[in-house]
């Protein structure tokens, strides 16, 4: 038997408080990101393209300068929800801690590919959780391909309560196919997901149980904030995507959470209450963004999801060659969910089509429309296109512009205060080189969108200690 094996079932755990856990439902098959447009989503798709490479045609001015109003009106509409969330007084829901003998059985899921250099790490950082060790179950799920990682945790003297799964070759090669084979496996009434680089607050899973114990009955998932460590010196990246956490994860998540809207759950620190999960099928596993499809389907059939306080600190790419395919990863799976859900049973459900449309729609539609709004503006001064003599930008689309900027920054700035820090203002000053490259990875998701729409962008992660991190 392998080593894996003997772990599994010679893990240390106190079955009587964790049951053999009932099989997953799978998802339907009918629908998912495996089909990505249906035959009228199709037909809609390319009547509008049609439909604008005929008006480019023939009206070249006048659809530039719609798309140019459509792009900024959009980008003012997304800027204005995260002005009114950054205005919204965040709603701290206290519950008391439970005693130990009272806490539910936990597990974590920690779903690896190529990540040796890090297993040591996390093996630490998940040591740390405060949390009974007779309730806590952690599955450690690693690809059958992954020599390295494998070899990296046979490595460590692993406590009992750490399990090693290798997930059966297959495909698609994804990280919620591997959630899915550690879920059939999975003991816990609650369940949370890590990442490889993730550090989590230690006291974490005891405010999650707590929530649990005191909210709804439907109440199927909570959000921990995200909050990223950089290195101590560090370029105009990790600074912007520390700013960009802090604005989604401290500002818009618990402003929805507030109004009782869904939201795209982050790719980790994930709390979910097992049975719902189960219900739903547990994760898509050809969306590369599992977390946010999962978290809407959660919504449809009728459950809510909210956020927590305690955070997890995580780790920012550092060099644009890692930003670009992680970024374009999300955006493509962003695309698949919210093709899937405007097809499905979110689209009858006027509060979670809202939601869809507030966070899906308007992030996707500028990250594409900004670089567009841009070059098209440029052509219409070097080509004179303005249609009736105006200019290709004048002062009102650069006074939406600014109040979408001062939205964005707004929220950025309240954001890292709540997260502890403070915004800089050359960081918001460059949130506009940001979009524009967003625009950059846009074009390449869409580029696999049509060629590789489930391949999954490997993100490159170090240890800590080699990062210089402050």
């Amino acid at each position: 038997m392998a080593r894996e094996e003997r772990r599994l079932h010679a893990d240390g755990l106190d079955h009587a408080i964790l049951p053999d856990p009932p099989l997953v439902t799978p998802l339907p098959a009918i629908d998912g990101a495996h089909r990505r447009l249906s035959p009228g989503q199709g037909a809609v798709l390319a009547a509008m393209l049609l439909g604008l490479a005929t008006s480019l045609a023939f009206a070249t001015g006048t659809t530039l300068a719609i798309l140019k109003w459509t792009g900024l009106s959009l980008f003012a509409l997304l800027a204005t929800l995260r002005l009114v969330a950054a205005l919204t007084p965040r709603l701290k829901a206290k519950a008391p801690l439970l005693p130990d003998a009272a806490l539910p059985a936990y597990t974590v899921l920690a779903p690896l590919y190529k990540e040796a250099s890090v297993a040591a790490e996390l093996v630490t950082n998940l040591g740390r959780l405060d949390y009974p060790r007779e309730r806590l179950q952690v599955l450690v799920a690693l690809e059958a391909d992954d020599a390295e990682t494998i070899a990296a945790f046979h490595a460590l003297d692993l406590p009992a309560f750490i399990q090693v799964l290798v997930v059966p070759p297959g495909g698609p090669k994804t990280k919620p196919r591997a959630c899915n084979h550690a879920l059939e496996r999975a003991r816990g009434e609650l369940l949370v997901i890590y990442d490889a680089e993730d550090a989590p607050d230690p006291q974490q899973l005891r405010e999650a149980a707590a929530r649990f114990a005191a909210g709804p009955a439907h109440l199927a998932c909570l959000q921990a904030p995200l909050r990223i460590e950089i290195p101590a010196i560090a370029g105009l990246l990790p600074r912007q995507f520390q700013q960009e956490y802090a604005a989604h994860f401290e500002v818009l998540l618990p402003a929805l959470a507030r109004w009782r809207l869904a939201f795209p759950l982050g790719g980790t620190s994930n709390h979910f209450a097992v049975a719902p999960l189960r219900t739903v099928g547990g994760w898509d596993a050809f969306n590369v963004t599992e977390d946010a499809d999962v978290g809407f389907r959660l919504a449809a059939a009728g459950y809510i999801l909210d956020v927590i306080d305690r955070p997890t600190l995580e780790t920012a790419p550092t060099t644009w060659k890692a930003w670009r395919p992680q970024r374009a990863r999300w955006i493509k799976g962003h695309l698949a969910t919210l093709l899937v859900h405007m097809r499905g049973p979110a689209a009858r459900r006027p509060r979670v089509a809202l939601a869809l449309f507030l966070t899906l729609f308007l992030s996707l539609t500028s990250t594409h429309l900004h670089a567009p709004v841009f070059v098209g503006a440029l052509l219409m001064i070097a080509l004179d296109l303005a249609p009736d003599g105006r200019a290709a930008i004048d002062g009102a689309g650069f006074a939406l512009f600014a109040y979408a900027w001062s939205g964005s920054a707004i929220a950025a700035a309240i954001g890292r205060q709540r997260a502890g820090g403070s915004a800089k203002a050359l960081d918001l000053l460059g949130l506009p080189l940001i979009w524009l490259l967003q625009g950059w990875a846009g074009c390449h998701a869409l580029w696999q969108f049509v060629r590789r729409p489930h391949h999954w962008d490997k993100t490159p992660h170090a240890p800590r200690a080699g990062r210089r991190l402050g």
